[in-house]
């Protein structure tokens, strides 16, 4: 089935939800993006995603990439054509600074067009996926130098770039690295921009070598000679595979994997020997300046989960539509009653309904939340007040590790229930179905592992920031707050049930709230229990997100939209404070009552 952008739906949350016109116009950096500018953006990304690299998605999953002898890679039939359409249409460019050849335009716009790239073709949306990490890299950290001559053509997209972290024995454990960098000229101070050869292997490099651009940036954390162990001891180092002398550098592909899904994108084991390159940052702080793109593409992993479920809720919607089966106990009023004898179509089982509503409601808050953490990190980035500036980067980094592991499982496993929807036709590739699966699984992997991120979420920005917690409780609180009086104002009785919303969102802050300070205080006596039940924090919080989405949507749904988008929202709205909160509960009691010990695998 073909990609179609959900424009209408993307344009109601940054318009009518989130009032994103009103936030940037207070920012003078975005002073010239309105409305209008939005949706412009929006609509050519849209076509670009649905008639460009759509059509390139099921074929290339079938085609994959071809490793070739010397060391290079062949992608899909298409793709190098479809990023010469990139780069020429400035997408790239999209959110990067001005005076580096950007755009200017803001974070939430980006994120919004690599949710429809996503949707449409999540292979080969891999390729541009660590751009702009690699422009922020290399704008902050780099030396003049060798910030005028890689940053406007990383901007541009003339070139793409790579993060080279993983090792074999080093997945996750980055202090286990042993990629080698030596200095060039052992006189010299070894300091930011000095010349230095790597030597090493890393694995897992999305990009590590393709057909698509002219020369690779490869952005990699190697060991400097007596550097300390662990992570202390990474340095980032700039290595182009091809010099600026136009000799081939020692950086080498000698394989690409054979994977469960995105098979469009190449996933290389790379190899330098005595690569040129040069330090980027200060020695030995690798890893804090590797963070600016790994934080970057932690907000795109997010957008992949969003991308899949909203793609895959779209084909499991329009065939429950049309597959016609057995007799629904009960018909929807109005149904066509020549028709009444069935067979009637899936949507109208009570079991294939609420797994449509649960992926309805689920794409339309996880939209919500996505779209705002990328609003808040344009806030952020661009306020002219320094203190919300802070409030918001305080934000960011909260929300961050749920936008990544919480839209990335339910992109994953609501494709898994789409699947299930279209029954055997779900199995099969035709009907596209299967290949979001299989494409969706990786996001929960990489850039840290979901359970990771649910510890760097309880553990680092939670327990030991309790500041940012207190944040989000406000905004928790504000939005209940803010139903109050509206249903208190209501002169028809408060049928959209506003005065019911405000009271879940202030018992949803105020669980939060108590099982955090449960788990503060019990951390002591247990230090293994964070550790335990980060991963039920990191999905419940994600849920109490979802609660606030909702009430958004629902309070958005009484503005200026006709009756039957109303009762579609509100319904929704609904279905996910009535269904799917309940369910998710449990997560919040097994934190609070207390967890037993784990036993050791194999006693």
């Amino acid at each position: 089935m073909s990609y179609i952008p959900p424009l209408e739906r993307m344009r109601f949350v940054i318009e009518q939800v989130l009032d994103a016109p009103a936030s940037w116009r207070a920012m003078p950096d975005f002073a010239e993006v309105d409305a209008d500018l939005a949706r412009e953006v929006l609509e050519q990304a849209g076509r670009f995603a649905q008639d460009v690299i759509a059509p390139l998605n099921g074929p290339a999953d079938l085609q994959g990439c071809t490793w070739q002898s010397g060391g290079t890679v062949k992608t899909p039939d298409g793709f190098p054509a479809a990023w010469r359409a990139f780069v020429e249409g400035g997408w790239p460019a999209l959110p990067c600074a001005p005076e580096d050849g950007g755009q200017g335009l803001p974070q939430l716009l980006n994120a919004a067009l690599f949710e429809m790239l996503v949707g449409a073709n999540h292979a080969w949306t891999m390729y541009p996926g660590l751009l702009h990490g690699a422009c922020e890299a290399i704008r902050h950290h780099a030396v003049p130098a060798l910030r005028e001559r890689y940053l406007p053509r990383v901007v541009s997209g003339e070139w793409l770039a790579t993060m080279n972290l993983t090792e074999p024995q080093a997945g996750s454990d980055l202090g286990l690295s042993r990629t080698r960098c030596e200095p060039v000229d052992a006189a010299a101070p070894v300091a930011n921009g000095a010349a230095v050869t790597v030597t090493g292997q890393k694995i897992f490099i999305s990009g590590g070598d393709q057909d698509m651009t002219d020369n690779i940036v490869h952005l990699v954390l190697a060991r400097l000679p007596g550097a300390p162990d662990g992570t202390k001891g990474l340095t980032l180092v700039l290595v182009p595979k091809i010099l600026p002398d136009g000799r081939r550098n020692g950086a080498w592909c000698d394989g690409i994997e054979k994977k469960m899904g995105i098979k469009g994108s190449a996933t290389a084991q790379m190899r330098f020997e005595q690569a040129e390159g040069w330090i980027l940052g200060e020695p030995n702080a690798g890893l804090a300046a590797m963070f600016l793109m790994m934080n970057s593409a932690r907000l795109h992993v997010g957008m992949q989960g969003l991308g899949h479920l909203e793609a895959a809720t779209r084909i499991a919607s329009a065939y429950a539509q049309e597959r016609l089966q057995l007799r629904a106990p009960s018909r929807p009023a109005g149904s066509d009653a020549a028709a009444a004898r069935g067979p009637d179509p899936i949507a109208w089982h009570p079991a294939m309904r609420r797994i449509l509503l649960d992926l309805q409601a689920r794409t339309e808050g996880a939209r919500v939340i996505a779209y705002w953490t990328a609003l808040l990190l344009d806030e952020a980035e661009h306020h002219p007040d320094a203190a919300v500036r802070a409030q918001r980067h305080d934000l960011v980094a909260l929300l961050t590790p749920v936008v990544k592991a919480f839209l990335t499982h339910l992109g994953h496993h609501g494709a898994n229930e789409a699947l299930g929807v279209l029954g055997g036709h779900g199995y099969v590739h035709d009907w596209g179905i299967e290949q979001h699966v299989r494409d969706s699984r990786i996001a929960l992997i990489y850039e840290g592992t979901n359970e990771i991120q649910a510890i760097d979420l309880l553990m680092r920005k939670v327990l030991d920031r309790p500041g940012r917690l207190a944040l989000l409780l406000e905004v928790l609180r504000g939005e209940a707050g803010t139903l109050d009086t509206l249903a208190g104002t209501a002169a028809d009785g408060d049928p959209a049930g506003l005065a019911r919303w405000a009271a879940l969102l202030r018992d949803e802050a105020t669980t939060l709230e108590r099982a955090t300070a449960t788990l503060q205080r019990e951390r002591a006596a247990r230090p293994d229990l964070p550790f335990l039940v980060a991963d039920d924090y990191l999905h419940a919080l994600g849920h109490t997100l979802l609660a606030w989405a909702w009430a958004r949507l629902l309070r958005a749904s009484l503005g200026d939209l006709d009756a039957a988008r109303r009762q579609r929202l509100q319904a929704l709205c609904a279905h996910g404070r009535d269904w799917l909160l309940p369910a998710a509960r449990w997560r919040w009691t097994r934190i609070e009552s207390g967890v037993p010990e784990l036993a050791w695998p194999g006693l």
